[in-house]
């Protein structure tokens, strides 16, 4: 009975391995290759920005479109050719900004914040690589951008500055650290319009919009701001990751460009609250006053054969009565989601589950600590693979009790084995005296047989709280570790199957789907040595099908494992080795025979040496 326990645990671990494998790899990289071939769809449709389809801002008037997904005016595509970031930059009037953290600019049309590039982080591994464009303006191939302003109440024929109005900079001088812009326009019908823009040394910006009325009459006016994409970005398509629409409105929410497709418009009304749209590493978000009571929104249309996506809100009225001034503040974070710098804008902000704002996932009591660990041993020791086998040892010494006692029970079970071997003899095909005979036996040696389980249960959870944290933080991306390894957060880039870079790779002549079964580095096969010297320490199963179950599961993780990131599986690799080195301890001090050396003999058809008795 306990043998068929043992087959039936080991045969559920590795189903739960395998589909786990084609949760977060295979199915991710077929949904990458359907982006990429819409993607490259899009790209190849006559873009027509000047012509937007409006898009109705939450309580405002018909015919006020604050945020219409572009301007008019704005530069339209030449059929069969598009129009470069930098030329729609250059063809409008702008602000620049700079700090040592970002460079961009803002537009003048519309007072638009829609030119941003993190000058910090690279495209790729090397330092001269473009920097990370985060937004850009419209009529650009990938808009995206943040717009403030203010709409009109019922009945008002107030004119407001809108998408496509021309601010006017006050003075001169570039927008940076301690250098606030300030932008005029007037309506010519008694309205004045201020809007103040600073910037802090990270990536917040504060808008401060005011209107100075001096008309006669009162005026209301709801302040608004938005964020818009257009086009459907390239994501990575993972399902344990969320890249779209985000907001906390009382609730986290969450919703992925197709849902938005699906659903068109989400409303929503609430407090506290910050919404905008999220990549894997960057994101861009709205965070108005966390007292202000906001009438939110989620939506998705179309310009021309362009999805586009926007969140956007709408805050309470402000009167202005004759010679007074109304004001609006609001703030917009705009850059990478590192972890320190989110939890800080959280507490000095009061905002509420801005840390979600990156996808720690539903472990997120597991999850998040870890990656702190990680932190505090990468400033200790320089560098982020160090720090992971530093937390491989941290998490070796609190299960450290478990594990021995688990090593323990399976080191008597292989003193025993030559018992148990007799107990199946003498009963034959009695399998109900045969199991009775060994549960006997296990009590009288207090032994535990399913203990050997116990240390891959105990891997699981910290396995994949690793993996997602190796996943979605920006601290992870391109820290290199030695040798070869340039990106922890990347695969293993060597591959046996290329004999290390002298014929191609496989997934150019195969595809991604095939061509990544194909991928083995070196790092994967260090990993699955370790985990074949690991198992090799354990009693050897009786049940054939077991031990056949056994034998090839270092070989299956070995090639699964190879496509997760390299951090990952230096940690299993280097968990694996101070779990043989514990095991061998345990086995030696309770007399069990370590049958390592011998069963890499019988590798090369040489025979185990016989036990001494």
């Amino acid at each position: 009975m306990t043998d068929q326990k043992n087959t039936i645990l080991a045969i559920v671990l590795s189903a739960l391995v395998l589909i786990g494998w084609q949760y977060f790899y295979g199915m991710p990289q077929m949904e990458k290759q359907r982006q990429e071939a819409q993607l490259k769809a899009q790209q190849q449709q006559v873009q027509q920005p000047g012509q937007p389809a409006p898009q109705a801002q939450p309580g405002a008037q018909p015919g006020v479109q604050p945020g219409a997904p572009t301007a008019p005016g704005t530069p339209v595509s030449i059929p069969g050719q598009q129009i470069t970031r930098e030329a729609v930059i250059a063809a409008s009037p702008r602000v620049m900004l700079e700090t040592p953290r970002l460079r961009g600019s803002i537009a003048l049309r519309g007072g638009r914040i829609d030119d941003l590039a993190l000058v910090l982080y690279r495209e790729t591994v090397d330092p001269k690589s473009p920097a990370i464009v985060l937004l850009a303006p419209s009529g650009s191939p990938h808009p995206f951008y943040a717009e403030f302003g203010w709409v009109g109440t019922a009945g008002t024929n107030a004119k407001v500055p809108g998408s496509d109005t021309v601010w006017r900079q006050q003075g001169s001088g570039t927008l940076g650290i301690g250098r606030p812009v300030t932008l005029l326009y007037d309506n010519g019908e008694g309205l004045e319009f201020r809007r103040t823009i600073t910037v802090d040394d990270k990536y917040l910006f504060t808008v401060e919009d005011t209107v100075n009325n001096k008309s006669a009459a009162p005026i209301s006016l709801y302040p608004y701001g938005l964020i818009s994409r257009h086009g459907t970005p390239k994501t990575e398509g993972y399902y344990i990751l969320h890249e779209g629409l985000i907001a906390v409105l009382g609730d986290l929410q969450e919703v992925t460009y197709s849902q938005i497709e699906d659903k068109k418009t989400m409303n929503f009304k609430a407090t506290n609250a910050w919404l905008g749209i999220t990549d894997k590493y960057w994101a861009a978000t709205l965070i108005p006053d966390p007292k202000a009571s906001i009438q939110a929104r989620f939506s998705s249309g179309a310009l021309g054969a362009l999805k586009t996506y926007q969140t956007d809100y709408l805050g309470d009225a402000v009167t202005v009565a004759p010679g007074a001034t109304g004001s609006n503040s609001m703030r917009l974070f705009a850059g990478a989601k590192e972890t320190e710098i989110i939890d800080r804008y959280k507490d000095e902000l009061g905002l509420d589950r801005f840390d979600k704002l990156i996808d720690w996932g539903y472990f997120y009591f597991i999850t998040k600590p870890m990656f702190y660990a990680i932190d505090w041993l990468f400033k200790l020791l320089g560098n982020f693979g160090l720090a992971i086998l530093g937390v491989t040892v941290l998490i070796k010494i609190v299960f450290f009790p478990l594990a021995n006692k688990s090593y323990a029970s399976m080191a008597k079970m292989k003193a025993v084995q030559p018992e148990m071997m007799a107990i199946r003899e003498r009963y034959g095909d009695d399998k109900m005296k045969q199991q009775t005979a060994l549960m006997e036996l296990y009590k009288k040696e207090k032994i535990n047989p399913l203990a050997g389980c116990l240390p891959i249960l105990i891997q699981i959870p910290v396995f994949f709280a690793l993996y997602k944290v190796l996943f979605v933080t920006i601290e992870m991306r391109h820290a290199p570790f030695y040798g070869w390894i340039k990106d922890l957060a990347a695969q293993d880039p060597t591959n046996i199957f290329s004999l290390f870079g002298l014929l191609p790779e496989p997934s150019a002549y195969l595809g991604v789907a095939i061509g990544s079964f194909f991928h083995l580095g070196i790092w994967p096969i260090v990993m699955g040595i370790t985990m074949w010297a690991q198992m090799k320490l354990n009693p050897a199963p009786p049940d054939p099908t077991q031990k056949m179950i056994f034998d090839w599961m270092p070989l299956i993780f070995t090639f699964m494992l190879a496509s997760f990131s390299a951090g990952l599986v230096i940690y299993w690799a280097w968990n694996n080795t101070l779990s043989v080195l514990q095991q061998s301890v345990i086995m030696r001090k309770h007399g069990a025979k370590i049958e390592l050396w011998d069963n890499v003999l019988e590798l090369f058809g040489k025979k185990k040496a016989p036990d001494k008795k």
